[in-house]
Protein backbone atom coordinates (compact mmCIF):
# COMPACT_ATOMS: atom_id res chain seq x y z
CA UNK A 1 0.00 0.00 0.00
CA UNK A 2 1.96 3.12 -1.22
CA UNK A 3 1.72 5.97 1.46
CA UNK A 4 2.85 9.68 0.61
CA UNK A 5 3.70 12.00 3.63
CA UNK A 6 3.77 16.01 2.57
CA UNK A 7 5.77 18.14 4.71
CA UNK A 8 5.85 22.25 4.65
CA UNK A 9 8.70 23.42 6.82
CA UNK A 10 10.04 26.74 7.37
CA UNK A 11 12.67 26.11 9.87
CA UNK A 12 13.02 22.18 9.45
CA UNK A 13 10.77 21.13 12.70
CA UNK A 14 8.04 19.98 10.47
CA UNK A 15 10.39 18.13 8.23
CA UNK A 16 11.62 16.41 11.49
CA UNK A 17 8.41 15.63 12.52
CA UNK A 18 7.45 14.57 8.59
CA UNK A 19 10.17 12.36 8.22
CA UNK A 20 9.56 10.50 12.11
CA UNK A 21 5.99 9.90 11.04
CA UNK A 22 7.27 8.17 7.64
CA UNK A 23 9.47 6.14 10.12
CA UNK A 24 6.82 4.92 11.68
CA UNK A 25 4.54 4.25 9.06
CA UNK A 26 7.46 2.24 6.91
CA UNK A 27 7.39 -0.39 9.74
CA UNK A 28 4.08 -1.76 7.95
CA UNK A 29 3.52 0.71 4.74
CA UNK A 30 5.70 1.71 1.38
CA UNK A 31 6.19 5.66 2.56
CA UNK A 32 7.44 8.19 0.43
CA UNK A 33 8.22 11.77 2.34
CA UNK A 34 8.62 14.94 0.14
CA UNK A 35 8.54 18.46 0.68
CA UNK A 36 5.81 19.85 -1.02
CA UNK A 37 7.76 21.87 -3.09
CA UNK A 38 8.23 18.80 -4.60
CA UNK A 39 4.57 16.97 -4.05
CA UNK A 40 2.90 15.60 -6.98
CA UNK A 41 -0.49 17.13 -8.28
CA UNK A 42 -2.47 13.84 -8.24
CA UNK A 43 -3.17 12.16 -4.75
CA UNK A 44 -5.86 8.85 -6.78
CA UNK A 45 -3.26 5.84 -6.28
CA UNK A 46 -2.82 6.18 -2.82
CA UNK A 47 -3.54 4.22 -0.07
CA UNK A 48 -3.08 6.77 2.55
CA UNK A 49 -2.41 11.19 2.19
CA UNK A 50 -0.44 12.37 4.81
CA UNK A 51 0.02 16.57 5.35
CA UNK A 52 1.39 18.47 7.77
CA UNK A 53 3.11 21.85 7.85
CA UNK A 54 3.54 24.74 11.09
CA UNK A 55 0.62 26.90 12.26
CA UNK A 56 1.13 30.31 11.02
CA UNK A 57 -1.23 32.90 12.29
CA UNK A 58 -3.82 30.27 13.65
CA UNK A 59 -4.27 28.03 10.45
CA UNK A 60 -1.65 26.80 7.36
CA UNK A 61 1.00 29.39 6.41
CA UNK A 62 -0.29 32.13 4.00
CA UNK A 63 2.41 34.11 1.30
CA UNK A 64 2.57 36.86 3.70
CA UNK A 65 3.55 34.57 6.68
CA UNK A 66 6.12 32.80 4.39
CA UNK A 67 7.71 35.93 3.48
CA UNK A 68 8.20 36.73 7.53
CA UNK A 69 9.55 33.51 7.85
CA UNK A 70 11.96 33.85 5.21
CA UNK A 71 13.36 37.09 6.81
CA UNK A 72 13.94 35.21 10.13
CA UNK A 73 16.12 32.16 8.34
CA UNK A 74 19.53 32.93 7.96
CA UNK A 75 19.57 30.63 4.18
CA UNK A 76 16.00 30.56 3.68
CA UNK A 77 13.42 28.40 4.55
CA UNK A 78 12.68 24.85 3.58
CA UNK A 79 9.46 25.02 1.62
CA UNK A 80 8.79 27.80 -0.78
CA UNK A 81 5.31 26.48 -1.52
CA UNK A 82 2.86 26.26 1.07
CA UNK A 83 0.74 23.34 1.73
CA UNK A 84 -2.87 25.36 1.59
CA UNK A 85 -1.50 26.14 -1.89
CA UNK A 86 -0.62 22.52 -3.06
CA UNK A 87 -4.20 21.28 -1.08
CA UNK A 88 -6.30 24.20 -3.38
CA UNK A 89 -4.65 22.67 -6.61
CA UNK A 90 -5.02 19.22 -5.85
CA UNK A 91 -7.98 17.77 -7.80
CA UNK A 92 -10.68 15.76 -6.52
CA UNK A 93 -9.92 12.15 -5.70
CA UNK A 94 -12.11 9.49 -8.11
CA UNK A 95 -12.03 7.21 -5.50
CA UNK A 96 -12.21 8.29 -1.50
CA UNK A 97 -8.87 8.22 0.07
CA UNK A 98 -7.70 7.82 3.68
CA UNK A 99 -5.70 11.03 4.97
CA UNK A 100 -4.14 12.71 8.12
CA UNK A 101 -2.96 16.00 8.92
CA UNK A 102 -0.60 17.33 11.60
CA UNK A 103 1.06 20.49 12.33
CA UNK A 104 3.80 21.63 14.32
CA UNK A 105 2.75 24.60 16.54
CA UNK A 106 3.24 26.26 20.46
CA UNK A 107 2.29 24.09 22.94
CA UNK A 108 -0.36 26.40 24.27
CA UNK A 109 -4.27 26.28 23.79
CA UNK A 110 -5.56 25.40 20.71
CA UNK A 111 -7.77 28.05 20.59
CA UNK A 112 -5.14 30.77 21.18
CA UNK A 113 -2.46 28.96 18.31
CA UNK A 114 -4.87 27.94 16.03
CA UNK A 115 -4.14 24.86 13.84
CA UNK A 116 -2.91 24.23 10.35
CA UNK A 117 -4.02 20.59 10.78
CA UNK A 118 -7.35 21.44 11.11
CA UNK A 119 -7.73 23.64 7.65
CA UNK A 120 -5.79 20.84 5.88
CA UNK A 121 -8.48 18.46 7.03
CA UNK A 122 -11.19 20.94 6.03
CA UNK A 123 -9.96 21.35 2.10
CA UNK A 124 -8.80 17.21 1.71
CA UNK A 125 -12.84 16.41 2.99
CA UNK A 126 -13.71 18.76 0.03
CA UNK A 127 -11.62 16.48 -2.33
CA UNK A 128 -13.46 13.04 -1.07
CA UNK A 129 -10.70 12.29 1.73
CA UNK A 130 -11.40 10.59 4.69
CA UNK A 131 -9.88 11.03 7.81
CA UNK A 132 -8.26 7.92 9.36
CA UNK A 133 -7.18 9.52 12.63
CA UNK A 134 -8.28 13.11 14.30
CA UNK A 135 -5.68 15.69 13.71
CA UNK A 136 -2.59 15.72 15.57
CA UNK A 137 -0.18 18.89 16.71
CA UNK A 138 3.47 18.74 17.31
CA UNK A 139 4.83 20.95 19.60
CA UNK A 140 7.86 23.70 19.31
CA UNK A 141 9.39 25.75 21.78
CA UNK A 142 10.20 29.48 20.56
CA UNK A 143 14.30 29.71 21.89
CA UNK A 144 16.34 32.48 21.99
CA UNK A 145 17.34 32.45 18.44
CA UNK A 146 15.56 29.89 17.01
CA UNK A 147 12.34 27.57 16.84
CA UNK A 148 12.91 24.17 17.96
CA UNK A 149 10.89 20.84 18.15
CA UNK A 150 9.90 19.84 21.63
CA UNK A 151 11.82 17.42 23.60
CA UNK A 152 10.02 14.21 22.95
CA UNK A 153 8.06 14.92 19.97
CA UNK A 154 10.06 13.54 17.52
CA UNK A 155 9.40 10.37 18.92
CA UNK A 156 6.21 11.25 19.31
CA UNK A 157 5.41 11.44 16.06
CA UNK A 158 7.45 8.42 15.25
CA UNK A 159 4.94 6.55 17.57
CA UNK A 160 1.98 8.05 15.81
CA UNK A 161 3.17 6.86 12.60
CA UNK A 162 3.10 3.75 13.99
CA UNK A 163 -0.59 4.21 15.05
CA UNK A 164 -1.29 5.32 11.65
CA UNK A 165 0.06 2.77 10.14
CA UNK A 166 -2.01 0.10 12.39
CA UNK A 167 -4.84 2.23 11.75
CA UNK A 168 -5.14 2.05 8.05
CA UNK A 169 -4.10 -1.97 8.01
CA UNK A 170 -7.27 -2.03 10.26
CA UNK A 171 -9.87 -0.55 7.96
CA UNK A 172 -8.13 -2.05 5.00
CA UNK A 173 -9.12 -5.41 6.07
CA UNK A 174 -12.19 -4.27 6.67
Amino acid sequence: MQVLVVFESMFGNTEIVARAIGKGLAASCEVDVVNVDDAPAQWDGLGLLVVGGPTHAHGMTRPGTRTSARQEVEGGVRSATGVREWLGALPTASRRVPFAVFDTRLRRARWLTGSAATGARKLLQKRRGVPLLPPESFFVDVGKNATILSDGEQERAEAWGIRLAARLLETAAG
